[in-house]
């Protein structure tokens, strides 16, 4: 039998960690790509060219900015939130109307980003016993992330999220654009809305300026 020795927990502990980077990195080059190909498609591939080199220029400066951060939410903020919000900054920084943005960037986050949210939401639900595993997996997660501040309740057929502080939220307000956490929460709507087994409502939302996000979802 091979004794396992120090050397080989400490190799194996980096290993791991670097292949945490590499999807780390995988991921945020996967939505870059994705937010690329978005702006050659709405603007045209010079002025998609031009939008996406200062989105990824003002990208690099929020991530330098980032403090205070566990590596959980610094690794969320990299992947996910920072980029677009890095996007909508890009299109306001080259003079468009604000109105304008905000059309694009719900474009952007509900033709692409919920719909792809939603479609993997559907294929979930035909797993034997969704219901049953997904309210366990959400609940699990949700007590023990730093993502969210949150107090749960659950019965046989509901379970109640109240969210109390989110990071989407806090990173949009800390780089100056809460107007934009509207869209995250829209999100969620298309990302729930018209499933088979489950269902979903919220009256309030952090994002739109609610004291908290009162997500219910229950068994159809």
């Amino acid at each position: 039998m091979k004794i396992i020795c120090f050397c080989d927990i400490k190799m194996m502990k980096k290993y791991c960690e670097l292949k945490n980077e590499e999807r780390r990195i995988n991921m945020k080059i996967e939505q870059q790509n994705q937010i690329k190909e978005f702006l050659n498609e709405e603007f045209g591939v010079d002025k998609g060219k031009e939008l996406f080199n200062k989105q990824e220029m003002i990208l690099d400066e929020i991530i330098k900015n980032i403090k205070n951060k566990s590596e959980n939410q610094r690794k969320t903020l990299i992947q996910t939130i920072l980029p677009r919000i890095a996007l909508y900054k890009a299109m306001l920084q080259d003079g468009l109307p604000s109105e304008d943005v905000y059309k694009h960037m719900q474009k952007y986050m509900m033709d692409i980003v919920a719909k792809q949210k939603h479609l993997s939401m559907v294929k979930m639900e035909k797993i034997p016993c969704f219901y049953f595993l997904y309210s366990n997996i959400f609940l699990k997660v949700v007590r023990k992330t730093d993502l969210w501040e949150s107090t749960q309740k659950h019965g046989k057929d509901y379970f109640d999220v109240t969210m109390k502080k989110c990071l989407w939220h806090t990173a949009c307000v800390e780089n100056t654009c809460a107007e934009l956490c509207h869209l995250f929460c829209d999100v969620d709507n298309v990302t729930y809305g018209e499933l088979k087994k489950l269902g979903f409502s919220r009256t309030k939302t952090l994002g739109y300026g609610g004291d908290c996000c009162d997500f219910h979802f229950y068994r159809k």
